[in-house]
Parts: C-alpha cells; sequence; structure tokens
C-alpha cells in the first residue's frame, strides 16, 4: 500500500511539473505558419460542435487547434482552448448587448496567450473587441449586411498579422459565404452542406495563407 501511494505521488508531482513547465517556459513561435488544410478541417468541425452544442466536443477540438495552428504544447493549447470556448459558449447564451459583453474577458485572455507566444505583438484588446463584434453583428444579421462581417474579419487580421485589411478580404469573402450558408439551412442542414461549408472554409483558409508568406 505504501508502495502504491509513493508510485501515485510521484506520478502528481511529475504531472505538476509538467503542467508548470508546459504553461511556463518562454515560447515563441511565427504565427503566420501553420497548416492551412488542418486549421480549415478542425475550424469546419468546432462549427459543427458549436451548433450541435457539444461543450466538450469543441473544447478537444479547439484545444488541438491551437497545436496545430500555433504549435503549443498539450497544456497551454488547454488554458487557450477553455478560453476561446469559453467566450463563445458565454456568447451563445447571451440575449442583449450586456450579456455578449461578459465573453469579452475570455477573449481577451485568448488574444493575450497568441500575443505570448507570437514574435511579433499586436493589440490584444482591439483583436479581442473585434472578434466580440463580428459575432455581434452576424448576431444580428438582418441589421447588418455580410458586407459588414467581411470588414471586420478582414480588419481583425489586420490587427494580428500587420497586413492591410485588404489582403484577407478574399478569406473574409470565403468565410461570410460559409456562414450564410450554415444560417440559411438553420435545422435542416445535411452532411452535404457541412461537406461544402468545409469545402469553403478550406478555401477561406488558403486565401488567408497566402499574404502571410
Amino acid at each position: 500500500m505504501k508502495r502504491f501511494i509513493l508510485i501515485l505521488l510521484s506520478i502528481l508531482v511529475l504531472l505538476t511539473i509538467w503542467i508548470t513547465v508546459d504553461l511556463n517556459y518562454p515560447y515563441k513561435t511565427d504565427i503566420k505558419k501553420f497548416d492551412y488544410k488542418e486549421v480549415a478541417r478542425l475550424d469546419g468541425d468546432m462549427w459543427r460542435s458549436y451548433y450541435e452544442k457539444k461543450k466538450l466536443r469543441l473544447f478537444l477540438q479547439s484545444s488541438e487547434l491551437m497545436r496545430k495552428q500555433f504549435g503549443v504544447p498539450f497544456w497551454r493549447s488547454q488554458a487557450m482552448a477553455y478560453h476561446a470556448a469559453k467566450a463563445a459558449f458565454i456568447f451563445k447564451d447571451g440575449r442583449n448587448r450586456a450579456d455578449y459583453d461578459k465573453a469579452l474577458p475570455d477573449l481577451i485572455k485568448y488574444y493575450s496567450q497568441i500575443n505570448d507566444i507570437s514574435d511579433t505583438s499586436f493589440d490584444v484588446n482591439k483583436a479581442a473587441r473585434l472578434e466580440l463584434e463580428w459575432w455581434v453583428i452576424r448576431r444580428y444579421r438582418n441589421e447588418h449586411p455580410p458586407e459588414e462581417w467581411e470588414q471586420c474579419l478582414a480588419r481583425n487580421a489586420e490587427t494580428v498579422y500587420h497586413l492591410p485589411a485588404e489582403k484577407f478580404v478574399p478569406y473574409a469573402h470565403l468565410r461570410v459565404a460559409a456562414m450564410l450558408l450554415r444560417d440559411g439551412k438553420e435545422n435542416s442542414i445535411t452532411e452535404n452542406d457541412w461537406r461544402q461549408i468545409h469545402g469553403l472554409l478550406d478555401q477561406a483558409w488558403k486565401s488567408f495563407t497566402d499574404p502571410l508568406h
């Protein structure tokens, strides 16, 4: 029994060390370099989990996306995914602007974590607010045409990647096209619809990476 307890304590100590080092050791990367196909695949999978209210699946997909897109280690990806997923579901349950703004602190933490690993810093608060803004204008799509969604997406990319928003217009247009397809189907969406959405997102992320190279 004592031996079992000793082994268990050793495992816990090693796990604690792993998590602590994983979360805190200095790490910088070029966030412009990633496999767009993997990012597009996970992006589409996350959309589906979000609409189907699969919170755990969304979280796991989000953490995988962090590792694929930013190259972060396991536990750091969990922390990033936690704030991204939490913000998404706070917003989803909101009914007015005051409710939606409650998602902002987690979006700021999420973008702060990206900024911490990026070898080129950016305005975290601006990026988080632009992210929230396109969530809001999409929800009130009868008052905001798709062109506004595209502008918001392009401005967010401009803020994070320090390139003119115009460079991201093709990406934003394709991504919005995927959103419109999803919104138009409401609860009658089919597997074929999801395949079309994945195809549009694949094209969108390809367009996104073009100006980064």
